[in-house]
């Protein structure tokens, strides 16, 4: 099995300080708004089953900085809290950058909660064909960040897609509503979330989760306040937080140690997450009737259509291209 003790080069520097440290340097009121922005698109993404707000993260290039930052929320931090030394506290947790991020996420989460539904209640096609390139051509970017194949590393690719695939192809449930059970799905799907390949939301859905979480988040906005609301709210937050804090080391270690071989599974997880956000899909006979959050979704194949299949063939490569040319902008602003 390969090892490393240096971050993947250049573009791929996935352990973050090399990046995060350089970024803190240049934080500035036009670094904000750039990660507002970010945070707003990963929130709105977080949203969508199926789409990965960590895919996001790797799409706009702050991937990196996020798990370095998140990292930082050790024994540390909580003892310059506890002393009072809160600007030191500021800069080893990165906070300008993390909160900056933060109040995007909640922006972005709370205000295109709506939008998301109705594109998958009315636009599912076209939504899914423009999330499917978007993941595609991030898949591609991953895959370049790899720089030595080995045994190890195609068995974990093949790995990734399997799981993924499975994980994809499952039909949704109902689960409990109780806290404990808010709690521990939330700490379940942040951990997708962070992930690129695997949607937080899709996860949600499979625990029964999805549309509580949704509903409680639309209600929120809408100011429709009550105790049990903030409580269940606070708990998801707190099991978010929680599950955020324990993951996101484990990763970090694996891409500072272990680069290629973590990337080669992450790779995998894009891959087989492709299924359940592929374009041509119908409801199921058996199901049709049912509101739109109980429907069952099969696969069809382009013959098998009635739509235009160019008109999402062309959403699907549009939305590609975008990526690739934001990772090649990235890429000179690097150099």
């Amino acid at each position: 099995m390969q090892t490393s003790s240096e971050p993947v080069s250049g573009q791929s520097e996935v352990a973050g300080e090399t990046v995060a440290n350089r970024e803190v340097r240049k934080d500035s009121p036009g670094t904000d708004v750039i990660n507002l922005i970010r945070g707003f698109c990963m929130g709105a993404a977080d949203t969508v089953p199926g789409v990965s707000g960590g895919t996001v993260a790797l799409v706009l290039g702050h991937y990196q900085r996020l798990l370095a930052a998140v990292s930082q929320f050790d024994s540390t931090a909580l003892k310059l809290l506890v002393g009072g030394r809160l600007a030191e506290l500021w800069k080893h947790c990165d906070l300008r950058f993390v909160l900056a991020l933060g109040v995007g996420i909640v922006i972005g989460a709370g205000s295109l909660a709506s939008t998301m539904h109705w594109l998958l209640e009315n636009r599912m096609p076209e939504t899914f064909a423009v999330f499917f390139g978007l993941v595609l051509a991030s898949g591609w970017i991953v895959a370049g960040w790899i720089r030595q194949w080995s045994l190890a590393a195609v068995l974990l690719l093949v790995a990734g897609t399997t799981f993924a695939f499975w994980l994809s192809g499952l039909s949704t449930g109902e689960s409990s509503q109780r806290g404990v059970f808010i709690f521990g799905s939330a700490m379940i799907a942040i951990c997708a979330m962070i992930l690129p390949g695997i949607s937080g939301a899709f996860v949600l859905l499979l625990l029964g989760m999805y549309h509580p979480i949704v509903g409680m988040i639309k209600q929120f906005v809408k100011l429709d306040i009550s105790v049990s609301l903030v409580f269940n709210l606070c708990l998801f937050a707190a099991g978010c937080l929680a599950g955020l804090l324990i993951f996101s080391r484990l990763l970090k270690w694996l891409l500072r140690f272990y680069p290629d071989l973590t990337m080669a599974a992450l790779l995998g997880l894009m891959i087989g997450s492709l299924r359940r956000i592929w374009p041509l899909q119908k409801v199921t006979d058996a199901t049709a009737a049912l509101p739109f959050k109980e429907q069952q979704f099969v696969i069809v194949s382009p013959g098998n259509w009635d739509g235009n299949v160019m008109i999402l063939a062309f959403l699907g490569v549009a939305a590609a291209a975008i990526v690739l040319v934001i990772e090649r902008f990235a890429e000179k602003k690097l150099a």
